[in-house]
């Protein structure tokens, strides 16, 4: 069994998308089936992959797709099902076929509600904004502590769309009240935000769409494993904004980002088994949306005129932000950080991705190096195997063997 975890090693958008379909292509070429798992975040993950006729940004489905490898959705990640149909169907009108999702009966679901109180907060906060991308994933975990308003994906499958509408109803009846006065949120001045949270029809939509997914999924008490060579574990976001990572808060995401989720999980169902943990990063680095950016503005765009077809400017997040990489020491830090944490069998390993934006350099501030001569005079011992990608696709990448 071949066993890769795929992590964003920054802020995100490092190239997660173009990695997992990297590892998925191998599993194709060697003839395995393959399986990704989601298991943080949820829709609002936007994983770009880029074949030379086509291009899609998945959110659900995984970014091994193209590789007709499944999907499964493990109980930690949280899907929003109203937007399902939407990607499902984009992606069979572009490609003429749909892999599988296998999902746990676990995930809990991010509902309406969830997404609107999540852009009225942020909303609320002006110039103090946390960088959230107003998707709900927050408004769903919180929510969730409570038994009394958790929505996971076996109760939604056992409600019909009408007895979900009243199910989604009682929830806004019942907790959102509680909720905006938790934030200190007044319904009567949340604007379009009120009429999101205060119109029947809203949420009627929303149980319509939520229940339209089903055809989509495949759901499971427990992963189906057997038949699969190769699982990949494609992550969300980065690791400077994982949930434990205090010296970003509050502007970090409420999942874990990094390798904790894919440990457990190799704990239970492949005991004994080497990960390959594959740190993913661009040749610079980016943040799209609030919080600090450690040598932000440092990166010349002048030299380096980067376009970016998917982090566009929007309300949530502004525009993308740009800079320079850290010391050796820096850029190793927190990846040497996690592993001291972990005492299971990890082959750490680091992709690195964009170097044909950036001359084919790593742009740290201590300069612009070629990356063999880079990893090379400076690497660290965790780090064997080392990924360079120089286009937008996955067939170009290159193997580095320290």
């Amino acid at each position: 069994m071949e066993l890769t975890a795929v992590i964003g090693k920054n802020f995100g958008d490092e190239g997660k998308g173009l990695a997992t379909d990297h590892f998925a292509a191998h599993a194709q070429m060697q003839g395995q089936r393959c399986l990704v798992i989601r298991h943080n975040g949820g829709a609002q993950a936007g994983h770009t992959v880029d074949r030379p006729d086509r291009r899609f940004v998945f959110h659900q489905y995984s970014s091994g797709s193209f590789r007709r490898a499944d999907t499964y959705w493990a109980e930690t990640f949280l899907p929003d099902l109203y937007k399902l149909p939407e990607e499902a169907e984009e992606f069979c009108h572009q490609n003429g076929f749909l892999p599988r999702i296998y999902s746990s009966v676990y995930c809990r679901c991010v509902i309406v509600d969830d997404v609107a109180l999540n852009m009225a907060l942020e909303s609320a906060r002006g110039k103090n904004r946390h960088g959230s991308c107003g998707m709900g994933i927050n408004e769903a975990v919180v929510r969730s502590e409570d038994p009394d308003f958790q929505l996971p994906l076996h109760r939604v499958l056992s409600l019909s769309a009408e007895r979900l509408y009243h199910e989604l109803k009682r929830i806004r009846r019942e907790y959102v009240p509680r909720r905006l006065e938790q934030l200190s949120l007044s319904l009567s001045a949340l604007g379009e935000y009120a009429e999101l949270l205060t119109n029947d029809n809203v949420l009627y939509h929303a149980a319509e769409g939520m229940k339209a997914a089903e055809i989509f999924l495949t759901p499971l008490s427990e992963p189906m494993l057997t038949g699969y060579d190769s699982v990949i574990f494609e992550g969300a976001q980065g690791l400077m904004l994982d949930e434990d990572n205090e010296a970003y808060a509050p502007h970090l995401t409420s999942s874990r980002t990094g390798l904790s989720n894919p440990m457990a999980f190799c704990r239970r169902y492949f005991p004994g088994e080497t990960l390959q943990a594959v740190y993913v990063t661009r040749s610079y680095v980016t943040r799209h949306g609030a919080g600090p950016l450690p040598y932000e503005g440092m990166f010349d765009r002048e030299r380096f005129p980067v376009t970016d077809e998917t982090n566009l400017p929007n309300d949530w997040q502004g525009t993308l932000r740009f800079a320079l990489h850290g010391t050796e020491d820096e850029f190793h830090a927190p990846v040497r950080q996690e592993l001291e944490q972990t005492c299971e069998k990890v082959a750490p390993a680091l992709m690195i991705t964009h170097l044909n934006e950036t001359d084919g350099k790593v742009c740290t501030v201590n300069g612009a190096f070629i990356p063999t001569r880079w990893c090379a005079e400076n690497p660290e011992p965790f780090f064997r195997n080392v990924f360079l990608s120089d286009s937008p696709y996955a067939e170009s990448v290159r193997h580095l063997l320290l």
